[in-house]
Order: structure tokens, then sequence, then C-alpha cells
């Protein structure tokens, strides 16, 4: 400021000097660079077990795949998040908001594979110092032949060296957003606390029976070479074609079926038709054989088989498809599994074929081939074979496909860990449902998501990976005197040995020489899936205990005042992961919900109306966006999207957004830059202190009106519609500026002493009161903007100042609304005229008639001073009469244009 400041520009002590030209443009720098160093958004864990439960606000943040980079759709569903942080921290209430990083997993190991160049092998030792082939090569899938295969522990260092780049830059835009978490409170999914509390939670589902292991059919992906879980299947289309194959009756009858796998007639073990099809009831029981290999298939019956479909009848392999696996395990039918892991049929001869017709083409045609060329040499040998009856016909059929894979899944007998989640127990599938019922969901309809999958299932979680970056089972298997490997007596660590990695150590009661050996042991080589990590956020975030032996970060007093947390905020696509996820372990484990509610964030869509992935490459990141609009034009556009409501990306909001906050400088400009309420007003005077000098009706009315907003406002947040509480803020704001400051400009600053001192001096403490609210309900929209503004009067943080409530106007003099709506809708009118004459708005009205129903006018007249200073008015008459909706009208304008401006 320079040396002739009037009163009504000091800054007040600790506070920040208001700028000649105020901008959003560098505020996120500026105050980015503050909250940091102040520690603004710290969790006090102090004063958090000292006060009330209903005092805490605790959230299970969600930890973002650290691989790559973040898009849009991340800054819409986390600001939304940050803009309940903000409300309830200014509600007084101490706020825990941690933040993760899911790093482990196969998306990871994906981004290292084309980063580095580089694939994991377990067969490969571990070399020193290793330098990978590449370095950044973003935006390249370098092909599975040209990646350079390196041993696990190197493979998972690199892991580990990319994520915590990817964090690093995560956390950057994160904090230039100004999402408000505790940067203190970190954690990673594959830290050491992360990969304890994983391990310990599942022993201790082990011990009670929830894990279990098992070998048996379940979905894997040949290229990732991993099972696959039922909630990360992806339905999709495939172009296929429909085989009408000739199986043989006793009697030399065919009976046709309709296939688009026709390289699975060795693995067939049934054929399948509907128990009330009459064209196949004489054949139940009986037996048929197959063409080209000539095994003897029984033919039986199943509800699940339908009629209308292709022939009616289908044949059952080991496995085809998730329908196979049904009809196998409920009719008790044999396995003739081909597939092997790599996707391609087995080189070894099955028993059943072997001595029989087909043993010659199997061994030449089928055995090593993949099941595209395999499919090519059947089809050829049933042509010959006169076993295929007319030409294929092609087709789009459904396959089930790993959500980030790029080739159908296939069925293969593996063993793997599980656990139990209501797929095959209908007492913990009615448990699951009903603790549903005990979460308050935003919106309330996403629940019904949440219940239809449960009683979907159709199988326990699969929790195993056949992969390198994830938290090893803390698991070894005892090897007999013949080296074979006893699953059923695994070797269990001490819980206070966590973490462990059965790879690297050796169990209690062994060493490192007998690894492998007879009489020695073996490690589990699986990791579990990342969702069975992070469906611990919860536990790992509030510091679950974990046994003595190793701190790990618990905090038991900690865990105990916040667990169950208050917020779980996701998109509504992982309702049947994370969500479904981190209740099953907390049902399990601690026998309650894991949070009280839950928030529910839509899809961000592009133009064409799909959803935005980085896996779709549709995907826009946030970078440039923020730098061009700025955090809070995003954070505008993002608050505009309804909880559970897909929403558009919409630059042109964005712009709607920027304008706004740089209303917010400027109008908070004006209205600082007023004189002081009186002379020996305080540099930045409370609302308590400025209210009793609100006397005037249009004042009074402009409070009596924001008395409501703030109202309405936080009865939005309560109810979880913060959408609804910027609407209603904005609305009055732009109303505030347009209207209100414009008709009291000329009072406010009095410099020809129009008004008495009270008149000005109510102008001044109503706009100063109006600012004050109106930065405290915007403040979780747009923490920039609203933080500058108050740094011109505060020394200390908006975002801890308290959120305003309607007994804070309390003692304003009764007031009506009216008068303000009047009065405005008048000026409005002296404006249109104005206009519509092209002249400025300085021009003076000589005369007019102001023209509605009688309570309008007799608002309007309450603040009639007001409105011929801003429309400059010299003589205005009224005239009662109905106008639609009320509205007063502005007729008989007589202008008078303002001298020109004389030049010098």
């Amino acid at each position: 400021m320079t040396s002739d400041t009037t009163p009504a520009q000091q800054t007040p002590p600790g506070a920040r000097t208001m700028p000649d030209k105020p901008t959003v443009d560098g505020l996120e720098d500026v105050w980015g660079q503050v909250w940091k160093e102040r520690g603004t958004y710290m969790f006090d864990r102090e004063r958090a077990l000292q006060l009330p439960r209903e005092q805490v606000f605790a959230i299970d943040t969600p930890p973002p795949t650290a691989s790559g980079s973040l898009h849009v759709g991340h800054v819409f569903s986390y600001t939304h998040t940050d803009c309940m942080a903000r409300y309830q921290r200014m509600q007084g209430r101490e706020v825990f908001y941690p933040i993760g990083w899911d790093d482990n997993g196969l998306p990871t190991e994906r981004r290292v594979q084309n980063y580095y160049g580089v694939r994991g092998d377990a067969t490969k030792p571990y070399i020193e110092n290793y330098t990978p082939p590449l370095e950044g090569a973003e935006g390249k899938s370098v092909k599975a032949a040209d990646q350079q295969p390196i041993g696990r522990k190197n493979f998972i260092e690199l892991c580990d060296v990319l994520t915590v780049k990817d964090e690093e830059t995560f956390e950057a835009l994160f904090r230039r957003l100004g999402i408000s978490v505790d940067w203190n409170v970190q954690y990673r999914t594959i830290d050491e606390r992360s990969r304890a509390v994983a391990q310990q939670a599942f022993l201790r589902n082990l011990k009670r029976g929830e894990a279990y292991q098992q070998e048996a059919p379940g979905l894997w992906d040949v290229t990732f070479q991993t099972a696959v879980a039922q909630a990360e299947l992806e339905a999709r289309d495939y172009p296929g074609a429909y085989h009408r194959v000739a199986f043989h009756t006793s009697d030399g009858e065919n009976v046709y079926i309709e296939t688009t796998r026709p390289e699975l007639l060795p693995a067939c073990v049934a054929l399948i038709a509907h128990p009330d099809d009459e064209r196949y009831q004489p054949l139940f029981g009986t037996k048929v054989k197959s063409p080209l290999f000539d095994v003897e298939i029984p033919v039986l019956a199943h509800p699940s088989a339908e009629m209308d479909k292709g022939a009616g009848i289908a044949m059952c392999c080991t496995f085809g498809d998730l329908t196979d696996v049904q009809w196998w395990r409920e009719l008790q039918l044999p396995t003739r599994s081909i597939i092997t892991r790599n996707g391609r049929i087995t080189g070894e001869l099955p028993e059943w074929i072997a001595g029989g017709p087909g043993e010659q083409l199997f061994a030449d045609e089928l055995a090593t081939k993949t099941t595209f060329t395999a499919r090519e040499n059947v089809v050829k040998a049933l042509i010959a074979s006169g076993d295929l009856d007319g030409e294929p016909k092609k087709t789009q059929r459904k396959a089930n496909f790993f959500e980030k894979g790029d080739k159908p899944l296939e069925i293969v007998t593996s063993r793997q860990w599980y656990i139990r989640n209501g797929g095959r127990d209908k007492d913990l599938q009615s448990a699951l449902v009903a603790r549903g019922n005990e979460i308050d969901w935003h919106p309330a309809f996403m629940q019904s998501r949440y219940t239809n999958w449960i009683e979907g299932l159709n199988g326990d979680w699969l929790i195993s990976r056949q992969r390198f970056f994830g938290v090893p089972f803390p698991i070894w298997y005892p090897l007999d005197a013949n080296g074979e490997a006893d699953y059923d007596n695994p070797i269990v660590p001490d819980e206070s040995e966590l973490p462990i990695d059965p790879q690297g150590q050796a169990p209690k009661g062994y060493d490192e020489s007998q690894r492998g050996r007879a009489g020695g042991f073996i490690a589990d080589p699986d990791v579990m899936d990342t969702w069975a990590t992070s469906s611990l956020s919860p536990q790992i975030a509030t510091g679950w205990p974990i046994a003595d032996g190793k701190a790990h970060k618990s905090d038991p007093e900690l865990f105990d005042k916040i667990f169950p947390m208050d917020m779980r905020p996701q998109g509504h696509d992982i309702i049947r992961t994370w969500l479904f996820a981190t209740v099953v372990r907390a049902h399990h484990e601690n026998g309650t919900v894991p949070w009280k509610n839950t928030a529910i964030s839509g899809w961000i869509l592009d133009p064409d109306r799909k959803k935005m992935s980085k896996s779709k490459g549709n995907a826009q990141t946030p970078e440039d966006v923020v730098r061009e609009f700025g955090a809070d034009a995003v954070r505008y556009w993002a608050a505009s999207g309804r909880l559970g409501t897909d929403a558009a990306y919409d630059t042109g909001q964005m712009k709607v957004g920027r304008r706004l906050a740089m209303k917010v400088l400027n109008a908070s400009k004006f209205a600082l830059m007023t004189p002081p309420v009186t002379p020996d007003a305080d540099a930045a005077p409370t609302v308590e202190a400025l209210l009793p000098h609100v006397t005037q009706p249009l004042d009074v009315s402009l409070l009596t009106a924001l008395r409501d907003v703030v109202e309405n406002a936080t009865k939005s947040f309560e109810t979880w519609d913060y959408t609804r509480s910027l609407e209603l803020t904005e609305t009055f704001f732009w109303a505030f500026c347009d209207d209100y400051i414009e008709l009291v400009k000329e009072r406010a600053n009095n410099r020809d002493g129009a008004f008495d001192e009270a008149e000005s001096a109510s102008a001044r403490a109503a706009v100063r009161i109006a600012l004050d609210v109106l930065l405290r309900l915007f403040a979780p929209f747009l923490p920039y903007a609203t933080e500058e503004v108050w740094s011109w009067q505060h020394a200390e943080s908006v975002h801890r100042a308290t959120w305003p409530t309607r007994d804070e106007l309390a003692s304003l003099p009764d007031g009506d609304p009216l008068v303000l709506t009047a009065v405005s809708q008048a000026l409005a009118g002296v404006r249109r005229a104005k206009s519509e004459a092209k002249l400025g708005m300085r021009a003076e009205v000589t005369a007019m008639t102001l023209a509605g129903p009688a309570a309008a006018l007799a608002a309007a007249t309450k603040g009639e001073a007001d409105l011929r200073a801003a429309g400059r008015i010299s003589a205005m008459t009224s005239v009662e009469e109905e106008t639609e909706n009320g509205v007063l009208l502005v007729r008989d304008t007589e202008l008078l244009a303002p001298p020109p401006k004389v030049k010098n």
C-alpha cells in the first residue's frame, strides 16, 4: 500500500496487503506453500482423542492407482470429497483425512513393463545395480517378445522406483487442486505397514476358516498369466462362428450341437439339454460318441440349458465358459482339461484320447497349439470326416475379458486362495446384504447395486494372483520325503513376524538350504490381489493394531476412536470391488461396517457420452486445465456435478468457475475499499460487531435473504447435496454483486454527503457482513479465491473459520426479503430502458413510471433512495396494477444523456 492509504484500506495486523489488481493467477503457488508451512489441514490427534466421537470426522480416502497419470475423473470425485472435508472442518470437527496410494498390482506391473522394457521372470537371478534397457517408454506398448526378462527382485525394485515417481506427481497435482488431505498421514499399499495389515488380516481369516485354498477351475488371463476374480470381469463382443457338429448315437443317428469353440471337442464331458425339451428326452441317460475322438459322452438334463438357443443341446467341456463350470460342479462330471495357463493346448496326450482314432490328430494338430490354431485344425478335420454340417456361421459372441486385458479369458484348473464372501453361503450372503442397511448411501439408490451384486455372486472372492508386485501370502508348505508339497498343512508364521516375504525368508525351524528340497519347504508363490490390500484401507489408515514385535505405526487409541469411519467416497463402478470387499473384511475382522456413510460419484463422460478412463484411452489429464483455468475453476466444474450422476467433461463450465472466482476477488475489493463503518471501527470488525449498524430496510432485506441462504446451504451439506449449497450461494452472490452492490454504492461511499452517517454505516456494515458470510459459504468450493480475500482482513485461514449459521444473524431486525427483490427489479428495468435507448448507465432518468402490485411497490419504496441514486432518477411515479409474476415494470422513461467528457 502507498503512504496515503485511507483507513478503509488499512491492512489489519497479520493480514496480507490487498493487491491493486486482484487475479486468480498464481494463487495456487502462494497459498499451497502457506498451507503447507502452517499445517492448515493437519489432523490434531490429541484433540481428536479428547473430543466426543461425533466431533471427529474420519474419511476413508480412495488410494488412486499409482500407474501413470491421473485423469479428470479423479479431479471430479476427489473434489466432491474435499468439499465435504472442508465443510466438516469449518463445523469445528477434527477431520481425519489421510491419503493412500494403491501402488501394488497388475496396473503397476504393466506400466513398468512398458516404461522400462522388462518383464518379471522368477527363474532369473538377481542382478546388482541393474540398469533396464529403456527409461520412460511412456505411451509405447513394448511387446512381450521385446521385453527383457529379469528376476523377481529386480522387477519389484523397478516397480517400487516408478510408483514413487508417480506418487510424487500425483501429490503435486492434488496439492495444486487444493485437496485438503493431511499430507503427514500417507500410506502405500505396498509399504511395510500395509503388508503387515494385509498379512495379519489374511492369517486371521485363515484361522477362522474365512480364507481357504482350493484347486478348482477359475478364470485365467493368458496374457498376464494370472487368475481373475468375478468382480474384474468385463463382457465384450468377440468375433466367432457357430459350427454345427455331429455326435453319434449307438444306432448310427447324429445328434447336432452348435458351438463357437470346436477346439474343445477333446475336453467334452457331456451333452446337456433342458429336461423339458421333448426333442432330447429320449436321449437322457444314454451315451453318444464324440466326432474325431470317439469318446463316449453322456447326454444329461439341466434346467439352465436353453431350448431356443442354437440346437437346444450343448456340449459341456472342461472348461469353455462359466456355464460349463456350473454343469460340471452340479452334475459331478469328470475333469478333462486341455487348455494350459499359457492359453495353448496341453502338450501331453490325454489318457481318455490315447489309443483312440483321434490320438494322432491330437498329437500332430492340437498339442501345444494356440486355441486359434487348434480351432482351425479341428474344423479342417471335421470337414474331412463329414461331421461338420454346413459352413460355419459368423457371429459376435459374448466373451469374458479381464477388465484390463485384450484377450478372452480361459478357464484353467489351478490352486488359488479365496475369502468367503457369500457366493456359496446364503447365511453369509444375507449378513452382508444386511451390512448394507447399516450404511447411509448417498445417493440412496446406489445401495441396490451393492445388494444386486451380492445376490448375483456364484463363488467366493478369489484373492490370489500369479504376479510379482503385491503382498505375498505369508505361507510355506512342507515337502515330504518325495519332495511333494503338503498343501493341506501349510506352515504359518506368528503374527509378530509380519510382514514377511516367504520367497526370501525361511520359516521357523528351517533354514534357507532346505528350500525346495525333500523334507524341506517351498514358499507360496502367489501375491494377494490388489483389492485384498486396499479393502483394508480403513484399518491401514486408522492404526489398526499389528501384533507385538514391530510397531508398524499401530495406534490402538486412534483406531478405537475413529473406526468405523464416517465416510467412504468412491465411484459407482467399484461398488462391487472396493466397497463390497471392504465391507467383507470389516464384517469378518471387526464384526461391523467400516464406515457410516458412503458417497458415490458418477463418471466423467467424453463427448460421445462414454466413460473416460485411462484403459479406454479417452481420458483427459487434468494438469493443463488446472493451469489454464485455475484450480478454483476446475473445482467449480466438479462440484457442479451431483453425487451418483455422470457428468460431461466441460471446459465451458470451468470458464464460468474462473469468472466466479474473479468476481469474488473484485467484489470483495470493492466491499473492503469502502470507508470503515464508523471512524473508530476496527480494520476487521466481526459480524457480531457490525450487525447493530444495519438499520436500513434494503440492507436488512439483503441479510434476511442471506440468513435463509445460510440455513438452506447448511441443510444441503448435511444431506450430502453440496451442489445445491453451491447453487444457493452462487445465485445469492451474483444478486449481491449485480443488484445490491450497485444499489448501495452511492450510499456506502457517500462522497457528496447525500445520506446521513447512519444510513451510510448501515450499507457498509451490510456489505461487510455479506462478504464475510459468503466467503465462508464459498470456501469449500473455491479455496484459493476465498483464502486470498479472507487474508486481506484476517491473519488466520478462512478454512479454519467457523461455518456461518442462521443464529449468527439472529440479532438482525425483522426484514422483508421482498424489498431487495423489488428494488432490484426496478433497477433492472431502468438499466433495460437505458440500453434500449443506446445510452450509458450514467444517463439521467428525468421521468419514469414504476408499475406493479401494491405490495411490490411498497417494498420498492423502502429502498427508493438507493434506487434513485443507483439509477440516476430525478423523477418517478408509481402505478398500482397487476403484472405478470408480480414483477415491477419500468415504463414511460425520459432520459437525458450525460454531457460528453471533455478531453484534456
